[in-house]
């Protein structure tokens, strides 16, 4: 009988983290403890332990309790195949060799057992948005898989000024540095503006990986609808 499912066979890779297909990703655990996303995993073979990955130190749990930045994560132990997504957004897989890449939280889907974290603020957002804007900074050696809503393009600051929406910019190299850039005017102010008001500029060398999708109004953010992402939750109140 000839198989019409055969497409969807399992995938084989020889790398701890490897794409099923554009949506879903396989880690492949080897004895060491993996990183994902809460609730990113939707199915796994062999013996795997799941449990909380807490904060991770005093240090970060503190950055994460008064930005609200920092993605809830799981660790995954033990051996077996292990595959992750979420709501079907694209997966990447960025190889890190003793680097470091800055991603949007809400765009953070797994990381593996050598890479650390931290939590860091753009520059020039505290004054301008109360609270600030917040990411996660992954650095080290080992493979990193972020998420992005549609196919994403890849910019270089070097070679322009560069500017995004804080929420469509989900990804960005060692080198890069960021700041905001804000349009206020009197349009602004009595509704008539362009709805663009705040932009994170990108300078530097490296490049910026952005998806074609702004995500959560910055409004709804600001006004608490949605912890946690790039916004950080803008601090509430």
């Amino acid at each position: 009988m000839h198989d019409s499912l055969a497409q969807f066979d399992e995938t084989t890779s020889t790398e701890a983290f490897a794409l099923q297909n554009s949506k879903l990703l396989k880690v492949s655990l080897r004895e060491v403890t993996i990183q994902a996303a809460l609730g990113s995993m939707v199915a796994y073979q062999g013996d795997v332990k799941f449990e909380h990955a807490g904060s991770g130190g005093m240090s970060r749990m503190l950055k994460k309790a008064v930005t609200g930045e920092g993605a809830k994560l799981m660790k995954m132990s033990g051996s077996g195949e292990v595959f992750l997504a979420q709501q079907a957004k694209d997966v990447h897989v960025i190889q890190l060799e003793n680097d470091k890449v800055t991603v949007n939280g809400s765009s953070l889907l797994a990381f593996d057992a050598g890479i650390d974290w931290s939590i860091e603020r753009v520059q020039g957002a505290s004054s301008m948005m109360g609270g600030g804007l917040y990411n996660t900074a992954l650095s080290g050696t080992g493979a990193v898989a972020i998420l992005s809503d549609g196919p994403p393009v890849r910019l270089d600051v070097a070679s322009a000024p560069t500017f995004a929406d804080p929420q469509a910019a989900i990804t960005w190299s060692s080198g890069v540095t960021t700041s905001m850039k804000t349009d206020v005017s009197v349009k602004n102010l009595i509704g008539r503006g362009s709805g663009e008001s705040f932009q994170m500029a990108f300078g530097g060398t490296g490049w910026v990986l952005v998806q074609p999708s702004e995500g959560v109004a910055m409004s709804d953010a600001a006004s608490g609808s949605q912890g946690g992402g790039g916004l950080g939750g803008l601090l509430k109140g």
